[in-house]
């Protein structure tokens, strides 16, 4: 979890330490403000007024809303795609990419993950940022690590939770509706055939 007041977030600057309190507070309002106004209307001064706390202390810590979006998506998400380990490995990845359509459809985090994927999109600088923190990569490789021993021919990490997640993530951003229980099940036993 992230450190009360040593934490430097991606791309942030080190220097006096944070005060959870106001980090809390930009967190949440970066959250709300997504929702109520949207990724392009969102500034840093709304931010900072939502928060209650000055420009210069949110500008001490992030150098731009992209950091402050990713920093809140980073924090929910460690927590809402962690799933318990299952004795099966295929009810162990079904397990996290239900969780995984669950956080982007339905969480605030999640939300917010889109909407900067859509801003890495024409915005090198976010691009990197998203990249950097590898927010999919992260969330999967508990469970990759998991069934590892199960799944002996899994190609590296990196390419292993881009065969996961990827059908999940393509599916939300192109189409109204995520994957169905029965084609994520599908998915996971196709997965395990190939990587045993």
């Amino acid at each position: 979890m992230v450190s009360d007041t040593d934490h430097v977030p991606p791309g942030g600057k080190a220097g006096r330490p944070r005060s959870e309190r106001a980090r809390r507070a930009v967190l949440h309002a970066v959250d709300d403000l997504l929702v109520d106004v949207g990724y392009a209307a969102m500034t840093m001064k709304g931010i900072a007024e939502r928060a209650g706390v000055g420009r210069q202390t949110v500008y001490r810590w992030w150098s731009t809303k992209a950091e402050i979006l990713l920093e809140a998506c980073l924090v929910d998400a460690e927590e809402e795609l962690t799933t318990p380990p299952r004795p099966d490995a295929a009810d162990d990845l079904l397990a996290y990419l239900t969780a995984l359509t669950e956080f982007l459809t339905t969480s605030p985090a999640g939300l917010a993950y889109r909407a900067l994927i859509g801003e890495a999109q024409h915005d090198p600088v976010v691009r990197d940022l998203v990249h950097q923190a590898g927010l999919l990569a992260l969330s999967a490789h508990d469970v990759l690590r998991r069934v590892r021993s199960s799944a002996p021919n899994m190609p590296d990490e990196c390419l292993c939770a881009a065969q996961l997640t990827g059908p999940v993530v393509t599916q939300i951003l192109t189409t109204p509706e995520p994957l169905p229980e029965r084609l994520l099940e599908a998915h996971v036993a196709a997965l395990l055939r190939a990587w045993r």
